[in-house]
């Protein structure tokens, strides 16, 4: 979900996580949807060291020591709940703050 808020915001991201599974949750698609972002075809993409080694921030969601750390890298941790398996009036809430946190990033 940050991907696609930074991207509609014209930044440039990457998403991935440290147990992706084969496809994004139905009802991230669909809280998703419901704000005009469509992730229908994207893939969950499993988090190495070229991702960190990319980017200019890091934001993670909890994944401590499972997260690839790189000397130099600016890194933020937003502690919110996977929405993994959470029905869409949950994945809503998170969808939301995602969003916030994303509009204050640099």
């Amino acid at each position: 979900m940050a991907q696609a808020f930074y991207e509609r915001a014209g930044g440039e991201a990457r998403s991935a996580g440290t147990r992706p599974e084969a496809a994004v949750h139905p009802p991230v698609v669909e809280a998703m949807r419901e704000i005009g972002i469509d992730l229908e075809g994207r893939v969950p993409h499993k988090l190495d060291r070229e991702d960190v080694e990319w980017a200019d921030l890091v934001v993670t969601m909890g994944c401590g020591d499972a997260c690839p750390v790189l000397p130099g890298k600016r890194y933020l941790d937003w502690n919110l709940p996977d929405p993994a398996g959470m029905p869409v009036e949950v994945v809503r809430t998170t969808r939301d703050e995602i969003a916030r946190l994303v509009g204050e990033l640099p």
